[in-house]
């Protein structure tokens, strides 16, 4: 994607996710989600402050000037855990705030800042260009996390793929990625991580819940005897 072409599906996908915080009442708010012990509190918040940490990365590459995606990890949790408590209502306007906030920032970018590296709290070098849709797989992924009824086969098919490539990218970057071979069912993604290891199958959302850690991949298969292998660690 390039420069400012994801927008259009990370403000659809934030429509989604706000319906969904808006439709929580605030008893909701304590209830568990894929990813304990957050609650769906904790998700909420992680999600409004992953988009101001991404702001951050883009005034990095606007201004040349190196700026933090997080001051530090036990910040980041002091941030997560300050909100996780507000009533719903709240959540949902935090929410709200800081994804306009995320798009005027890609929108202010001047055509030079595109091609700026700035790292990303993994270490990660990445342009604003393959910055910026990191933010899809944020919405999708806690979106489902909510356990709220949203699940991975909600995803729109063209966000699920993009997740999934760029997560298998991050993989290939690793030394330690264990070789696997992926082939969904219902779609023609089919990708490769070194050789010699198992090919896992299923459909694209299974893929991607197993690719995320949310689930065990019971609904998958395996070349190999026994049960489809743990998922690589996805970030």
């Amino acid at each position: 994607m390039y420069k400012t072409e994801a927008l259009g599906p990370i403000s659809a996908s934030t429509d989604r996710f706000v319906r969904t915080v808006k439709a929580l009442a605030d008893t909701d708010v304590g209830g568990a989600t894929l990813v304990p012990p957050w609650t769906r509190g904790h998700v909420i918040t992680h999600v409004a402050r992953a988009a101001d940490s991404l702001c951050r990365l883009l005034t990095w590459a606007r201004t040349g000037v190196e700026t933090p995606q997080y001051a530090s990890m036990d910040a980041r949790a002091a941030e997560i855990e300050a909100g996780a408590r507000r009533p719903a209502h709240e959540l949902m306007t935090d929410v709200v705030a800081s994804a306009e906030r995320f798009d005027h920032a890609v929108r202010a970018l001047p055509d030079a800042a595109w091609s700026h590296e700035v790292r990303m709290r993994t270490g990660e070098l990445r342009t604003p260009g393959a910055l910026v849709p990191t933010r899809l797989r944020e919405l999708e992924v806690h979106h489902v996390d909510l356990a709220t009824g949203y699940t991975f086969t909600d995803v729109p098919p063209e966000a699920a793929r993009w997740i999934i490539d760029d997560l298998l990218e991050a993989q290939r970057r690793r030394a330690d990625a264990p070789p696997l071979r992926i082939e969904a069912t219902d779609t023609d993604l089919i990708q490769e991580l070194g050789t010699g290891g198992p090919t896992v199958t299923g459909t694209e959302a299974d893929l991607l819940g197993w690719l995320t850690g949310r689930t065990t991949g019971a609904a998958l298969s395996s070349s190999e005897p026994g049960p489809v292998p743990r998922a690589p660690y996805w970030i």
